[in-house]
């Protein structure tokens, strides 16, 4: 075997560097097993893409459980509190101190990667940047493979016992999947939203929902001066289609500044449109091909859950790996799919909940739009309201 083959093969080859593909890295590392993770973008890319920042608690748990937790635990920042506004005023939701008791960790996603993509490569782990992963190959086969566009342009080809597909929604590892072979579930919900990252300090010290005629608009802290905001628009905006001046307009506009004090303004420093989609496939298993990631379920923004499922099924699968590698036990492969997908389903079902709790009908009739706004200021009446109502939400608004 030449050198170049030998560096071609792992036990484990896993498709992305997110939080999916470096958790299960770190975990198969720590318990021997030979992998590598194929990212196809650079590594000063990796490490600075923004994403979402909410932690949950049990993402917290599995951290810490692996020594994973350092950064966070001296850098994130305890989050429990959320404040509604509408037209029938404003509350706030001390959600850490009912339901189960337990809150999120404001912990950007890039400084996570950061952290596990450190500890990684200090263990020895292997990551080849820019490599694209072009097709996984033989995944019904004990021995399949990867194709891959190297970062010098060559083709080449990773061989592995199995393959991690954490490579999102439009990777290798799904297009890879056989015709017939698995069942899509696909829901565009109607809303498109802007999302903002500015440089501008939390104007609240909550997360913020204001529910309002002419669209969402939401305020979630980063750091103590960096600060996201989401704002409803219509399908089809372009990103860079609104000016700084009528972003924070809006934004005060909607949020009701005038009655609840005005934003910390500063520059908008990226924007991007996001069409809420929730897309899921079953099973997640095929062949020596597993799914994780937004590649087995792909959740809305609107309740924080895609990184906090990535993380879950991450120790899942890592588990499972490990049990038949190293112990020849493959009882934990063969259920990775039902388990994973029982947590998906479940945050799929509170995001629904979400979008419909946040947002009117997109594109109804009069008639319809005012019914579903006159439900939607029952739910959130309730939630203002109900103590089991406040409980089921923090339960599932922090749950995987």
């Amino acid at each position: 075997m030449t050198d170049r083959q030998t560096r071609s093969t792992a036990d484990v080859v896993v498709l992305g560097a997110g939080p999916a593909g470096l958790v299960l890295g770190n975990l198969l590392q720590e318990r021997g097993v030979d992998c590598v993770v194929l990212e196809r973008a650079e590594r000063a890319y990796v490490q600075t893409r923004a994403r979402a920042g909410f932690l949950a608690a049990n993402t917290v748990r599995i951290l810490e459980r692996h020594g994973l937790a350092e950064g966070l635990r001296r850098r994130g920042r305890a989050h429990s509190v959320c404040e509604f506004r509408s037209a029938d005023g404003r509350f706030r939701l001390d959600y850490g101190g009912i339901g189960l008791g337990e809150r999120h960790t404001v912990y950007p996603q890039q400084q996570l990667v950061t952290d596990l993509l450190t500890r990684f490569l200090a263990g020895g782990g292997r990551v080849e940047f820019g490599t694209e992963a072009v097709a996984v190959c033989d995944a019904d086969t004990e021995r399949p493979s990867v194709s891959v566009r190297e970062a010098d342009g060559r083709p080449g080809r990773w061989r592995a016992r199995y393959v991690a597909g954490c490579d999102g929604r439009y990777g290798a590892a799904r297009r890879s999947l056989p015709d017939g072979s698995v069942r899509r579930y696909h829901c565009d919900h109607g809303v498109t939203w802007l999302g903002l990252l500015a440089e501008a300090p939390p104007s609240l010290d909550a997360v913020g929902y204001a529910v309002h005629e002419r669209g969402f608009a939401g305020h979630m802290a980063r750091t103590s001066e960096i600060t996201r905001y989401y704002l409803q628009c219509e399908r089809g905006t372009a990103a860079d289609a609104w000016s700084e001046e009528r972003i924070w307009d809006e934004l005060e506009l909607r949020m009701r500044s005038a009655e609840y004090g005005p934003l910390r303004r500063g520059r908008i420093a990226r924007r991007g449109v996001v069409d809420l989609e929730s897309d899921v496939l079953e099973p997640l298993r095929h062949g020596a091909l597993f799914l994780a990631g937004d590649a087995a379920g792909l959740v809305s923004p609107c309740a924080a859950k895609g990184a906090n499922l990535a993380v879950l099924e991450a120790e899942i699968l890592a588990d499972a790996l490990v049990d038949d590698l190293l112990h020849g036990d493959s009882a934990g492969l063969d259920a990775y799919s039902a388990r994973c997908l029982a947590h998906i389903w479940r945050a799929q079902e509170f995001s629904d909940w979400m979008i419909r709790l946040l947002h009117g009908p997109s594109g109804a009739p009069e008639g319809p739009s005012l019914f579903h706004d006159s439900l939607r200021r029952s739910r959130i009446a309730s939630l203002r309201t109900s103590r089991s109502h406040q409980d089921w939400f923090a339960e599932h608004y922090v749950g995987v």
